[in-house]
């Protein structure tokens, strides 16, 4: 007779434990810990094994503050971002009559979760994302056309997760994985 496996926590990712690093020199750099107090947990911190732990490390720590979204308008026209740009934690486009274009492939994400809220009249967006994103979508309407997004076969661990929201109007909503 085989025994079933025990209901473990899952254990947490490297992301998971390079925020709560990050959150961590923060912290200290604003003197909210103490240079000891800050050497305790960052030693917590790197040999958590589960979420429950790595929060262990982290409850001395003030709140974490909500991130302000950044907002991209326009009434009529394009918008375009693309190259080495700072994606920042929260990112809302607005366009009534006008085109979206964001490539996050060679932008600089430093949050693993990035949330773009499109609030689109007509016009549509497409949007590359990085090779090893993982794309999510919550709360999203689209009037006219429906989505079109290919999740690739195989993501490697790692990558940001994109979580995608808001209103198309008229126009259609393109997702794709860069290749590089």
């Amino acid at each position: 007779m085989t025994s079933l496996p025990e209901n473990r926590p899952p254990r947490i990712s490297e992301t998971d434990r390079d925020t709560a690093v990050r959150r961590l020199q923060e912290a200290y750099a604003e003197g909210h810990i103490a240079h000891e107090e800050m050497d305790a947990l960052l030693n917590q911190a790197l040999t958590a094994q589960t979420h429950d732990a790595l929060a262990q490390a982290l409850a001395p720590l003030p709140a974490e503050k909500p991130a302000t979204p950044s907002t991209i308008a326009v009434h009529a026209g394009r918008i375009q971002r693309r190259g080495p740009w700072r994606v920042p934690r929260t990112l809302k486009v607005e366009s009534a009559f006008g085109s979206v274009r964001l490539d996050l492939s060679r932008a600089i994400i430093e949050h693993p979760v990035i949330d773009i809220e499109l609030q689109l009249g007509t016009g549509g967006a497409k949007v590359t994302v990085p090779r090893d994103a993982i794309v999510e979508f919550e709360n999203l309407g689209t009037g006219w056309k429906d989505m079109r997004y290919k999740p690739p076969r195989h993501s490697g661990p790692g990558g940001p997760t994109i979580r995608i929201s808001g209103t198309m109007g008229f126009g259609r909503l393109k997702i794709r994985h860069a290749r590089r």
